[in-house]
């Protein structure tokens, strides 16, 4: 009986000590601020508790990190947890490489979590498919400082309004009144979204795998050839136009007045204005006539990989408790810019005084923008090879913004190359159902 006894208190010991020896992966695609405030969090989660420990590796990008996962899986060397950006969110849910984030953890209220970022990551079920991480969407960024100087004392909110103060601004020797970077996440995905508008059949392949692109019959049609028009005119500038050769680089360096951009950058943007000129920070604009619905979520959010024992997703379940607290998001918000994914987290900001600081700019405008009422279209995109789309559009596009072909005739070639993807897709999955 002793013998029995001290056998059953030395199997629960070597039980103990091996969870608390077990080191889970998880890979991550971002570099730069991001990277140092997801280091943060890792090194965060270490020192609050002993029985996990996680060691976090940066992949330099996501579509990089997303090829490295899928090899490792393929050769049973894959992380528990891998954060994937938004593009390839169906081809996560096809691939039988990763566990539903809601089956894993069904005691969570999911239904905290913003609509916009919920939708995206969802199953048809309603059930979410990966927990939202690194939260972005777009946001409309202003040299305040600057547009005062020109007489504009009203940040635009209209589209009408955008070219009505480009106009002003170079009148007044401004030599970049507005600038993008016409990036499809930007010009296309948010665009359609916040404008109501499709972007593919089928709700954006929500409904089925027979999806095909109807955007170069919408009104994103007619924005993409006014912005090649205002470029023309001088109101507009690409990458190439600008001396810095990057959209974002040229509106933190003073060079441009506003931008379209990624609530991502506003801690960069901030640390370039510090002492030089006044940021502001507003939802993205609309054309005239237009009801506004919600943008759509950008960034990654995180994937639990299957083929690992249950010591191991007990880690990552862990570590993914710790990321949701309202004190990690703000942290996180704080440190990147990038929007809190619940609802609860602008409660624990308006609590802690610091509502109105610089570092919490994002938080309720992003939130306020991703709450947006909802249409069918704007939940989010489910086409296949979409990463690879993506690069098909604005290699189209280029060609327009440069004058080798008129817009219409760039967005119908997308639409016909992006089919061609649609349908190879469905074919490398017939007969099976969307989750």
């Amino acid at each position: 009986m002793k013998i029995s006894i001290l056998a059953a208190a030395a199997a629960l010991m070597a039980g103990a000590c091996s969870a608390q020896a077990a080191n889970i992966e998880f890979w991550y695609g971002n570099t730069g601020p991001v990277e140092t405030a997801i280091k943060a969090q890792c090194d965060a989660f270490n020192a609050a508790q002993t029985q996990h420990k996680v060691t976090c590796v940066g992949q330099g990008s996501y579509e990089v990190s997303m090829q490295k996962a899928i090899a490792a899986y393929r050769a049973k060397n894959h992380p528990v947890l891998i954060q994937f950006f938004d593009a390839g969110t169906l081809d996560l849910m096809l691939s039988n490489a990763v566990v539903p984030v809601q089956e894993i953890l069904p005691d969570v209220k999911w239904d905290s979590y913003i609509a916009g970022a919920r939708a995206y990551y969802e199953t048809s079920g309603g059930k979410l498919f990966a927990q939202p991480y690194n939260a972005s969407t777009l946001l409309f960024y202003t040299n305040k400082t600057e547009l005062e100087k020109a007489g504009i004392m009203q940040t635009p909110t209209t589209w009408e309004d955008v070219i009505d103060a480009a106009r002003k601004l170079k009148a007044a020797g401004h030599a970049c009144p507005f600038v993008t970077d016409g990036d499809t996440w930007r010009v296309l995905e948010q665009f359609s979204a916040r404008h109501g508008l499709p972007i593919a059949s089928r709700h954006n392949g929500y409904d089925g795998l027979d999806a095909e692109y109807v955007f170069n019959t919408t009104f994103v049609a007619k924005h993409l050839q006014n912005l090649v028009d205002w470029r023309k005119e001088g109101l507009v500038k690409l990458n190439a136009d600008t001396k810095a050769g990057n959209y974002t680089a040229a509106f933190n360096a003073g060079e441009c007045a506003m931008m379209e951009g990624s609530s991502g950058s506003y801690a960069a943007s901030t640390k370039a204005f510090d002492g030089k000129y006044q940021l502001t920070v507003n939802m993205a604009p609309m054309y005239k006539g237009y009801e506004r619905h919600n943008t759509l979520v950008g960034g990654a959010s995180i994937y639990v990989m299957k083929g690992h024992d249950q010591a191991e997703v007990d880690g990552a379940k862990a570590f993914l408790d710790f990321l949701r607290k309202p004190e990690q998001q703000m942290a996180f918000t704080a440190a990147t810019g990038y929007v809190p994914v619940t609802n609860d987290v602008l409660d624990a900001i308006n609590k802690s005084g610091d509502a109105k600081a610089a570092k919490y700019a994002t938080a309720a405008i992003g939130i306020e923008s991703m709450n947006q009422p909802p249409t069918a279209d704007s939940r989010g995109i489910r086409l296949g090879f979409y990463v690879q789309f993506r690069e098909i559009f604005m290699e189209e596009t280029q060609k327009a913004f440069s004058g080798q072909q008129t817009m219409q005739v760039s967005l119908d070639n997308a639409k016909k190359r992006g089919d061609e993807l649609l349908h190879r897709f469905e074919q490398t999955y017939k007969g099976v159902k969307l989750p």
